[in-house]
């Protein structure tokens, strides 16, 4: 892959943080847009907008056109069977609460039980203990093994206790960056009779996605974190899945008849996209699938790969114990998230302090507070790269930590110790 050349398409990777280049290495959190996405939603906005669904006007069937079309590409992006499988939502979070409200309404009553893992970001815990709180479901969690590894002899364990309604697990760690063997989960819990939702934030940027391979029942990712805009992302669900949910959220647009006695529902996706929905973003998001599969995914998967390679191999070679990476140590078990902890230092010091250098990385528990309880840390610092990035910058960030290490050795002050 030419990273020179994609480089050119990020106009943000041009500017300077504090009179520095910008290193950019928090991916995982969100991705930088290159000009084609930011063309595509001005361009809708310029000379497309309407609103969608409601005109008989020329301008309104135009952007509707887009809308659909847009729809129609997510699902060739995924390998859905058919558009009609793709709702348009904010994000994972709101995909996710969808589904878990829906279900909550239709299909779990007090003492199902829900399986998720403890490597869960909390978009895909905090939906369910909302049910926990208020529907009396039961809530267990799968552990990890000390590579950071999913226990399936756990999830065996749980599914066997009992009947088990749902599995949610995550495609990626967003901190380990473990690679979860899905369509062996959700063959387990479908021999079960439970439903599988998944979280494919973090693997929807860097892998083809084929949710009739995944063999699970729900998928939901961002746009965000894959070139796209903020505010738009997909939840994918088989038909028969949708058909059978209520919507979770009323208004305009996702109605067949409201009365004064009576109310019908359209059939999805229309019943879950209530109101107006954000139209120029699902345009741009099409966009990012366009540029991602004209990178193409084994480019896209070998450059991850340099550059994970040369962030562990960095890290071992310069400072040995004194650094901690967590998840699996081969590669090929994961993807290019790497959360640290630098004996001595406060992650949120480590972060502060390659800020001053012009490297952005992220600090904290990642809204992953069940897995950072489950590696006793309060926090880790975190590193993501993506398409964009380089093996010189990775070199720059430990460049930059070796000057942490120096400070914190000379007795240097903590930057961020009220934090």
């Amino acid at each position: 892959m030419d990273v020179a050349r994609v480089r050119e398409d990020f106009p943000i990777l041009g500017r300077e943080v504090g009179g520095k280049p910008l290193v950019y290495l928090d991916s995982a959190a969100t991705s930088q847009k290159p000009q084609q996405v930011i063309a595509a939603e001005e361009a809708f906005y310029r000379f497309s907008n309407a609103n969608v669904h409601r005109g008989v006007y020329a301008l309104s069937v135009e952007a509707t056109d887009a809308y659909e079309a847009a729809r129609a590409r997510l699902a060739r992006f995924i390998g859905a069977k058919d558009p009609e499988e793709i709702v348009f939502v904010r994000g994972t979070t709101e995909a996710i609460n969808l589904v878990a409200t829906s279900l909550g309404r239709s299909l779990l009553q007090r003492g199902d039980r829900v399986i998720a893992t403890v490597m869960e970001h909390h978009s895909n815990v905090v939906p369910w203990h909302l049910l926990r709180e208020y529907n009396g479901v039961r809530l267990d969690f799968v552990d990890i093994d000390e590579q950071g590894r999913l226990r399936l002899d756990e999830l065996d364990r749980l599914l066997a206790e009992g009947p088990t309604k749902v599995v949610a697990v995550s495609h990626v760690s967003n901190v380990l960056g473990t690679v979860n063997p899905v369509r062996e989960i959700a063959e387990k819990a479908h021999a079960h009779g439970a439903l599988v939702v998944l979280d494919a934030a973090q693997s929807a940027p860097h892998r083809r996605l084929d949710v009739e391979k995944l063999g699970v029942d729900f998928v939901a990712f961002s746009g965000h974190k894959m070139l796209g805009p903020m505010g738009i992302g997909v939840l994918w669900g088989r038909t028969e899945r949708l058909e059978a949910m209520p919507p979770c959220m009323g208004g305009g647009e996702m109605i067949r008849e409201v009365h004064t006695d009576r109310v019908t529902y359209r059939d999805a996706p229309a019943r879950f996209e209530a109101g107006t929905p954000n139209v120029g973003g699902a345009v741009a998001l099409a966009a990012a699938a366009d540029y991602l599969e004209a990178v193409g995914w084994e480019e896209l998967r070998r450059h991850d790969e340099e550059l994970l390679t040369r962030m562990l191999e960095q890290a071992r070679e310069r400072f040995g114990d004194r650094l901690r990476i967590y998840g699996p140590s081969d590669v090929r078990d994961r993807e290019a998230v790497v959360a640290f902890a630098l004996q001595g230092v406060h992650p949120h010091d480590v972060a502060s302090l390659l800020d001053a250098d012009g490297i952005c990385v992220r600090a904290g528990h990642h809204c992953a507070q069940p897995l950072m309880d489950r590696l006793k840390v309060p926090a880790l610092t975190r590193a993501s790269t993506y398409l964009y990035n380089t093996e010189p910058e990775i070199d720059r960030m430990y460049d930059s930590l070796e000057g942490v290490v120096r400070l914190f050795a000379g007795g240097g002050s903590r930057v961020a110790s009220a934090r």
